[in-house]
């Protein structure tokens, strides 16, 4: 493999691997001071014990959360030097921001941590919510600089320099709110099922079963009702991305021919030589529908395009499928749960708790899957329309180098999170 590639695989490996850690750093902090207050109001020890055991969650993956999302700051520097060259003065306020939000959340994570007999029992768990408040703004700042990189602006691109840059309009780039948006509901819904899934699987085996049955109710209703809201904010990414990155949409329906009342594809295997999709499921003017409120509208294909200017289709269609069917199962998984509000006998079923042990993992697969289609489908360009992918990757040798000491990093800080959790559940249920 070439530089390009190595430097590609870095940086898709490191960032995949980051947002799980993100993510559950920006979502947990809510769970737990949920928690905290049916302590303060009911003043059940139950709450109490799984209050802090939350805490300690909090704190692991804020310190692997910073690590990773340091190590990533470097690279954007080690690797796209020429991106960040020219975009570091433009986009580098939301950056600027996020550090501070960082700062914010870290502060009131130390008040958290060491206020329980030092600080009023209010303004204690007052700053857990500052904690969740500061993680889910820094998610949105991240998120929005990746956003200029999907709708660039601010600046003005004259014969090849960048001129007269707004760091204001940059930070409120078109795509912010969008994907800010999808990216914190599926941080909700991604979180909220794992972390339900992981009290499902010792309720399942009947480990400590009042501590994790309102542990695993706490999570669930997050991430049930953020899985009820992805679906709107779906529709409102597809209408943006139409609108702005029409060759992305038509990579994520694997549509080659343009088309009025073009139908919404399910499933199907691409073939690209033939550019065409076999074995797909198809509903009439869907697409056309969901893109511009209009079933006869016109729908750009992907043959309108150049084709150095095309994204990997197989790759974002796939991804794309994948985010939308593990999306909705999900929904589904959460609608059972509300059912099962009135149904308490479900309860009783090993069946039930079964289900949510699988759909535990599911939703950082969509969510992985989700950035891929981001990712993957602006390709070529690290700024779309303005910079390619290959004309910002760094010229020195020796990349592979570089690949696989942070494969062993991150594995080596994926392997020490996953021991230091299990500890911490297993002195959860010896509580008991």
């Amino acid at each position: 493999m070439e530089n390009l590639d190595y430097a590609r695989l870095q940086m898709a490996f490191t960032l995949g691997f980051h947002i799980i850690f993100a993510c559950i750093g920006m979502v947990m902090p809510f769970f737990m001071v949920v928690s905290h207050h049916k302590w303060l109001k009911t003043r059940n020890p139950i709450y109490l014990k799984l209050t802090k055991a939350w805490l300690k969650g909090v704190a692991i993956f804020f310190a692997t959360g910073a690590v990773s999302g340091t190590a990533l700051s470097f690279e954007l520097g080690m690797l796209w030097p020429e991106f960040m060259k020219h975009a570091g003065p433009i986009f580098g306020m939301p950056f600027s921001l996020e550090g501070a939000a960082f700062f914010v959340e870290a502060i009131a994570l130390g008040f958290y941590l060491y206020g329980w007999k030092n600080l009023p029992e209010k303004f204690h768990w007052f700053t857990g919510i500052i904690v969740g408040v500061a993680g889910v703004a820094s998610g949105i700042l991240v998120v929005s600089a990746n956003g200029w990189m999907n709708a660039p602006s601010g600046f003005d691109y004259i014969n090849g320099e960048f001129l007269n840059i707004d760091p204001v309009q940059a930070l409120l780039n078109p795509a912010w709110f969008t994907q800010a948006l999808h990216m914190t509901l599926a941080a909700f819904v991604a979180t909220g099922f794992a972390v339900a899934g992981v009290h499902a699987l010792q309720i399942f085996r009947g480990k400590n079963v009042e501590l994790h049955t309102k542990a695993f109710k706490i999570a669930i209703v997050f991430g049930a009702v953020a899985a009820f809201l992805q679906p709107l904010s779906g529709d409102l990414s597809a209408k943006d991305v139409a609108e702005r990155q029409p060759v992305k949409l038509a990579a994520m329906e694997a549509h080659y021919e343009t088309q009025n009342g073009a139908p919404l594809y399910i499933g199907g295997i691409v073939d690209e030589e033939n550019r065409e999709v076999n074995y797909k499921i198809e509903i009439p003017g869907a697409l056309s529908f969901l893109a511009f409120g209009d079933f006869d509208a016109e729908v750009k294909g992907l043959n309108d395009f150049p084709d150095d200017e095309l994204p990997p289709v197989p790759i974002v269609h796939y991804a794309f499928q994948l985010m939308v069917g593990l999306g909705t199962l999900l929904m589904l998984a959460g609608l059972v749960y509300f059912i099962s509000l009135k149904k308490k006998h479900w309860l009783k079923s090993r069946k039930y708790w079964l289900l949510f042990i699988i759909t535990a993992p599911l939703g950082f697969i969509a969510l992985e899957a989700g950035w891929v289609v981001t990712e993957v489908g602006r390709q070529p360009w690290i700024i779309h329309q303005v910079m390619r992918t290959e004309d910002a990757v760094t010229p020195m040798p020796g990349m592979k180098y570089s690949f696989f000491f942070y494969l062993l990093l991150y594995i080596i800080l994926g392997i020490t999170v996953t021991w230091l959790m299990n500890r911490q559940l297993k002195a959860l249920n010896k509580e008991e």
